[in-house]
């Protein structure tokens, strides 16, 4: 049974909205056309109506107008002199797009693919269907190429925030790239988000990403590939230490306690933290009660690494190795004591990977990790994809300034 089935087996609640929620409806907009429809007659007697309702029901249609794309032919006259013989073309002007599609069609098929997911395929039949406009597979592969190109600088940027950052939520998955194996990176941190596909997991990513000069406080797994980190920077996530704790008690035997202990205290960690926001408890008693806890959870893993379980022996000992890092949360503002960011983040390359299997080159590589970092940080402050697209597009085409992507 999977972890969504089990969580409905356990739960008693039935689906949908629970007896009491708040009532969600969609707020009416302001019209582009109002009708009137007005009662004639009466329904009981049939007598004839007269006068106006002052505050009538009100009864909204939403609709898309049908949808063709406009399209502009400029025609470049070659005219020739009389005096000299010379003839001279005119030539476009310097915001008109050299190829055959516009500011706007381009965005939204770079939307389409880069946010949205759709394949290139379907892009192409949508644009035909759709907007009127026939599309080759090689046109929209090339837009991809244009678009990504464009906004380059702003992944750039992005990774330059992060690398200044106070404190860094990196994480990595497999990706495949051209039927090979790599990984999709990323780092969230409260000002930027990046991401980036690299044929490797080795640390020497991290140090890209990061910087090898990261002074921020690093809040991660357990993974060696960020080692190189001071451990006074580091924070390993607890969620995937309850995750370990779990395994131990698993074991079985002398372990299944242990585990179970550390387990209890986990949880009790969380219950303090959640005080903390609510307000029902102090930061200095929430240190307080940590200090408490922490001796028995360093004496529970030294009586596991003695377990005859090789496996929660091994974890134990690993955590152990890791102490320092466990405890950062407590003492440092602004960090987390889970890497749940990045792994949110990550959610996004995932449901990409698993219906395009990944990316066929280096570009699409380049192109999926500029838009993933795009959406990314647009989504958190607020802003459309499609339209800071449509304006850095325009701005490439005359010349002129890009838009901001970080306010």
């Amino acid at each position: 049974m999977n972890r969504a089935a089990r969580r409905a087996a356990e739960s008693q609640r039935k689906r949908g909205g629970q007896p009491g929620h708040a009532k969600s409806s969609r707020p009416l907009q302001p019209p582009d056309e109002v009708k009137s429809c007005v009662p004639q007659t009466c329904a009981k007697c049939g007598s004839a109506l007269r006068g106006a309702d002052p505050d009538p029901n009100r009864h909204q249609v939403t609709e898309i107008p049908p949808i063709k794309a406009r399209v502009v032919e400029y025609e470049l006259h070659a005219l020739r002199c009389r005096r000299c013989g010379h003839t001279t073309r005119a030539e476009l002007d310097g915001d008109v797009p050299r190829g055959a599609f516009g500011p706007r069609l381009q965005s939204l098929v770079a939307t389409l693919t880069g946010c949205y997911r759709i394949s290139r395929r379907n892009v192409r039949d949508m644009m035909e269907s759709v907007f009127g406009t026939p599309m080759s597979l090689g046109a929209t592969s090339n837009i991809e190429r244009s678009v990504s190109t464009i906004v380059e600088p702003y992944h750039a940027q992005a990774l330059a925030f992060v690398r200044k950052s106070k404190v860094a939520h990196p994480d990595e998955t497999g990706w495949t790239e051209n039927d090979k194996s790599a990984w999709m990176w990323t780092s969230v941190t409260a000002k930027a988000t990046v991401f980036v596909i690299r044929p490797s997991r080795a640390s020497e990513v991290a140090k890209e990403i990061l910087g090898e000069n990261f002074r921020g406080t690093n809040v991660s797994d357990r993974y060696s590939g960020y080692a190189w980190i001071d451990d006074r920077q580091r924070q390993s996530c607890w969620a995937h230490l309850i995750r370990d704790f779990r395994k131990i008690a698993e074991s079985g035997g002398a372990a299944q306690t242990i585990g179970e202990c550390l387990e209890s205290h986990a949880h009790r960690l969380f219950t303090y933290g959640h005080r903390v926001r609510d307000g029902t408890l102090t930061r200095a008693g929430f240190q307080r009660q940590v200090r408490r806890i922490r001796p028995s959870i360093h004496r529970l893993l030294e009586a596991g690494t003695l377990c005859d379980s090789r496996r929660a022996a091994s974890l134990c000992r690993g955590i152990l190795d890791a102490r320092e890092t466990l405890w950062t949360f407590v003492t440092t503002n602004g960090v987390e004591p889970t890497n749940n960011a990045a792994e949110r983040a990550l959610r996004t390359a995932v449901i990409w990977r698993k219906p395009s299997y990944g990316t066929q080159s280096e570009r699409g590589s380049r192109f999926v990790e500029r838009m993933l970092t795009r959406g990314a940080n647009l989504r958190n402050h607020g802003r459309s994809l499609f339209d800071f697209l449509t304006e850095a597009v325009s701005a490439a085409l005359r010349g002129g300034p890009a838009p901001a992507l970080f306010g």
